[in-house]
């Protein structure tokens, strides 16, 4: 590995205030344009005449893009430079979202969509960029602030959809991801400097990409496609069973090969396999109960007795809470981390997640119950995605980081995409019989049981922590011989 000249002086490095927004902005413009389209899947199927389950496609294919390209383009950052990767990542969400504006093709618009997952690479991309170019005393917020921004971006992509479809139509959502996408280009390209670490001398492992891809996306698509083909059908049992041999494939690829896509020695570092699980299952959470939400305030209350007869915008405002919260927990989550370790706020984290499944599986039958434990649920989220980078980074080395944040933000969407299959099937298997109208709707108590499964994947995410050994990390010495402005030394955290 070959490790560029470090500057001596603060000033000769990119402050948090120059460098920071840019990473935070790239974050949202590829969080808010991810979630944007789920409110109007089913307007979308009637536009561009195709069927619900054909629809889906839209948000699997940008899942599956995702799941594959954040990894490989973490990897490629550790070994060729962050900002190149960052601004190929930011590109596919550009191209994606011009690709969506131009055309009428449903088909066009699903590679649209697979193009805008390279926007996934932004996460651990920028949280290495984050430690390497911050000073050491803002290396803490910095990489909360970031991580963060995804459940922000989230939850104000649902609010910006409502608002842009009560003036145009659905394309004005793409012409938002296009805008925000070429603003972070820019900000980038002027903001962020060339890395100081780069590791030539690590190989690309090309099979193991592959069988990364290969299991991942057979896992993907018979996890959103379960719902319409049935769970225990040929097609996704088959699927499953792919999945769970060409992952065994790869795991043999990445433990013989010289330079592994994936360190499994790395991946199975208590820091590390802990604080993916609880990735896992926050993303499980977080995406499920927008679903569930989203569903249930938009449902006609004359109809089914519940619900608030929301528009798509209404809807939105009702999870505006959530990104509020997560926008609020960055901070806190920093301050936590800096004097308590990352332990507490992924605790915490957890913790409140379950507490707002919980009030909602309980008491639902005001919009202010929809407020307030959509607020509460963004301040859990934002604690715990503060939380895991800062144990990954305590346990990996700086030219690893990228590869560790990217298979966590890999974890977080497959659990989002499992949440949202899993909730789908839950609102589907239970419908009100004999209504006037030709669509189904979930009974009141699905969408309890949802609420308390929800809850469930919140409260174990909040004791899997207390698996991992978190060693506080001793206060350098006034005069120890580290440049000012250098980048942060990682606390150890169970490695």
């Amino acid at each position: 590995m070959r490790e560029a000249a470090k500057p001596a002086a603060t000033a000769e490095r990119a402050s948090s205030a120059r460098v920071l927004p840019a990473l935070v902005l790239a974050m949202l413009a590829y969080s808010v344009i991810q979630t944007a389209v789920v409110p109007i899947l089913p307007s979308l199927a009637k536009e561009l005449k195709v069927s619900g389950s054909d629809i889906t496609w839209l948000m699997t294919a940008n899942l599956l893009s995702a799941a594959v390209l954040t990894p490989l383009l973490g990897r490629f950052g550790d070994l060729r430079g962050r900002k190149p990767m960052l601004l190929i990542s930011l590109s596919g969400l550009v191209l994606g979202s011009g690709l969506a504006v131009a055309t009428h093709s449903f088909t066009l618009l699903v590679v649209a969509r697979v193009l805008q997952g390279a926007g996934g690479g932004v996460l651990p991309l920028a949280i290495s960029i984050v430690r390497d170019e911050l000073p050491r005393h803002k290396v803490t917020g910095g990489v909360a602030a970031i991580s963060a921004s995804m459940g922000v971006g989230s939850g104000l992509g649902l609010v910006a959809t409502g608002l842009l479809l009560e003036h145009w139509d659905y394309k004005s959502i793409f012409w938002m991801g296009l805008v925000f996408g070429l603003i972070a280009v820019g900000l980038v390209v002027w903001r962020v400097p060339q890395d100081p670490v780069v590791d030539r001398a690590g190989g690309a492992d090309p099979l193991g990409a592959i069988a990364l891809a290969g299991w991942l996306s057979a896992l993907l698509v018979a996890v959103s496609r379960g719902n319409e083909w049935g769970w225990t059908s040929n097609k996704t049992l088959g699927l499953f069973a792919v999945a769970a041999v060409v992952a065994l494939i790869w795991g043999i690829v990445e433990v013989k090969v010289a330079h592994p896509l994936v360190d499994m020695k790395m991946m199975a570092r208590p820091a590390v396999a802990f604080t993916n699980i609880s990735g896992l299952l926050i993303g499980f959470g977080m995406y499920g109960s927008f679903l569930v939400i989203s569903n249930f305030a938009q449902t006609p209350a004359k109809l089914a007795h519940y619900g608030f007869t929301a528009t798509v915008l209404h809807a939105g405002v009702m999870l505006l809470p959530s990104a509020l919260g997560s926008m609020a927990a960055a901070p806190v989550g920093a301050l936590m981390i800096a004097r308590r370790g990352p332990r507490l706020p992924l605790v915490l984290g957890g913790l409140l997640g379950f507490a707002s499944m919980a009030y909602l599986a309980v008491r639902h039958s005001a919009e202010g119950d929809i407020y307030f434990a959509s607020a509460i649920f963004g301040l859990g989220v934002g604690l715990a995605y503060a939380a895991m980078p800062a144990f990954i980074n305590g346990a990996v080395p700086a030219e690893q980081s990228g590869i560790a944040n990217g298979m966590n933000a890999v974890l977080r969407t497959v659990g989002g995409a499992i949440g949202t299959a899993v909730m789908g099937a839950i609102l589907t298997g239970d419908t009100i019989k004999h209504l006037p109208i030709p669509i189904q709707l979930p009974t009141e108590q699905a969408y309890q049981h949802a609420f308390w499964v929800a809850a469930v994947m919140c409260v174990i995410a909040a004791a899997v922590p207390f698996a991992i050994r978190t060693v506080r990390p001793a206060p350098a010495p006034a005069d120890a011989a580290v440049p000012a402005g250098a980048p942060a030394e990682p606390a150890r955290t169970g490695a």
